[in-house]
């Protein structure tokens, strides 16, 4: 029988693609080790995109760790040598920064007085950010990399080859840009601010640069000890080839400097990383999510409607595709997460198995759905129910599976927590009843008395079939009679399978809701379509 391993080695799935990549490159080099890197920029707060790259990563390197016998690491670096461009505005006492523009934000006092230094808040929040969703990583911070010495093998190699990097960068850059451009950023020894200005000379013997600062006086400084660091398009080529680094993915707007990192690298005697680029986010209209602009999702605004798991199950799908990351996509992705769950114990073959995306969400370590309810479902629930907290949704729930509980289905508790937000905040503001025309209020009247007279067993299935007795004799194509029954009863467009809708509900309910809607009640008494 094949073996979970060996349908790995075979799978289609691209973390494993990934990792196949991977495992050729560590046999070829005879590596001790796997080195995974992601990056982060420490001026603002983590997020979504923070999630979805070290999420994704983490998946490849799982994928690596079956089919291989390497290890791995995951390092997180951050740039928090980086000046302090702007300050921002939503720190305590914002004017107090101003002094401090340009300085490494490391050396920028902490605003909110919990940490020694800026760069120093920001990177534990950072930290607690992953280690909330258990990531296993390695935090490497750019100042003390700098500083410390870690760096200094490199930084002295670009000295001695500033030439050939530079005539990689200025290939990049326009002409007005050419003439004032170094890879080298000196630090001022007396303002400790980062400067932007032309080297006079490189010493690569020596390992030094000069220059005149914005006052016009020339310093010497050496380029190891954190005295400069590289901007940024180097600094990334540059870290690669410090720290050996194997795999690094970024988004699709680095795309077009991966030669420039790879030239880089390897020109100050690295080998370039396996790359992997992915698509971004959009927003609602199309647009790409920033989060300077603060468009689209945060993490605190899915997990407030959804667990954890769904957003990772979202971030697996199609990573080379631009996807819409928006709040009505979470009840999709809630559902179709637990579908894949059930599929995955359900199936007997490790290749299906490997296939599946909780595979990757997971580790290999795939828990049971106990969702007996989809979200979608108890969204409808909540709109007909009026609820406005979890327990209202319980009472039906218990009726429906009696079985359940919040102890013994705690994934489905924490969703009956989030469909309610979800309904109010979502679903109730835009809801719009109608009230049936009359060939639809004939098959309203007739499902209705069927209900009335029910004796079967209150089933999806058998519930269904009523549902298209009664609408298959009066409408074609049948979808019309779906979609009367959504708008009228539930006021939307769209809806769960109504079967399963009138089993949750209860028969007698949903008979009454009919009736509800019949008298004008649902619409308001508003004029009939």
């Amino acid at each position: 029988m094949t073996s979970l391993r060996d349908a790995a080695m075979t799978s289609k799935a691209w973390p494993f693609e990934e990792a196949r990549r991977l495992l050729k490159r560590a046999k070829a080099r005879d590596k001790d080790h796997v080195l995974f890197e992601t990056g982060y920029g420490p001026s603002g707060l983590p997020h979504i995109g923070t999630f979805g790259e070290v999420a994704r990563t983490t998946m490849i390197r799982r994928a690596l760790d079956l089919i291989g016998d390497v290890p791995t690491r995951l390092v997180c670096f951050s740039d928090d040598l980086d000046g302090m461009r702007k300050v921002p505005e939503n720190v305590p006492n914002p004017p107090a920064l101003r002094a401090h523009l340009q300085r490494p934000l490391t050396d920028v006092p902490d605003p909110f007085g919990t940490h020694e230094s800026f760069g120093a808040h920001n990177n534990a929040r950072l930290r607690r950010f992953l280690d909330t969703f258990g990531f296993d990583y390695e935090f490497i911070s750019a100042t003390e990399f700098y500083r410390s010495g870690r760096f200094d093998d490199v930084l002295r190699r670009a000295a001695e080859r500033y030439d050939d990097l530079m005539t990689i960068m200025l290939k990049s850059l326009r002409d007005e840009r050419r003439q004032t451009y170094s890879i080298f950023l000196p630090i001022h020894p007396e303002t400790g601010r980062v400067l932007y200005v032309p080297m006079k000379h490189v010493d690569g013997t020596e390992g030094t640069v000069t220059f005149d600062d914005e006052a016009g006086r020339e310093w010497t400084l050496p380029v190891t000890g954190g005295n400069v660091k590289l901007q940024w398009k180097p600094d990334f080529g540059a870290r690669w080839a410090a720290l050996d680094v194997d795999f690094e993915m970024y988004g699709k707007d680095h795309a077009a400097n991966t030669p420039i990192y790879d030239g880089i690298c390897r020109t100050l005697g690295g080998r370039p990383p396996e790359h992997f680029t992915y698509e971004l986010f959009l927003d609602a209209e199309g647009h790409k999510i920033s989060k300077s602009s603060g468009n689209g999702l945060s993490i605190d605004e899915w997990l407030t409607y959804a667990a954890t798991e769904s957003l990772s199950y979202f971030m697996y799908q199609k990573p080379k595709t631009a996807k819409r990351m928006h709040f009505d996509v979470i009840p999709k992705a809630v559902d179709e997460y637990h579908q894949q769950l059930r599929a995955f114990h359900a199936a007997n073959d490790p290749d299906k198995r490997a296939a599946n995306p909780v595979f990757h969400v997971h580790s290999g370590d795939v828990p049971q759905s106990d969702m007996v309810v989809p979200f979608t479902m108890l969204l409808n629930l909540a709109s007909v129910a009026g609820a406005e907290d979890k327990d209202a949704l319980w009472g039906f729930i218990r009726r429906y599976a009696p079985d359940a509980s919040p102890e013994a289905n705690p994934q489905l508790d924490r969703a009956a927590e989030g469909a309610v937000r979800y309904y109010n905040d979502f679903v109730k503001p835009a809801k719009v009843f109608r009230l049936p025309t009359e060939a639809e209020r004939a098959a309203l009247s007739e499902l209705r008395d069927r209900l009335r007279g029910w004796d079967g067993p209150v089933d999806d299935e058998a519930l269904q079939g009523v549902v298209y007795e009664v609408g298959r004799e009066r409408f074609d194509p049948m979808r019309d009679w779906f979609r009367a029954l959504y708008q009228v009863l539930l006021g939307a467009d769209q809806g769960p399978r109504f079967g399963g809708f009138i089993a949750l509900y209860g028969v007698r309910g949903t008979a009454d809701l009919i009736d509800r809607a019949l008298a004008g009640e649902l619409a308001g008494n508003s004029a009939a379509v």
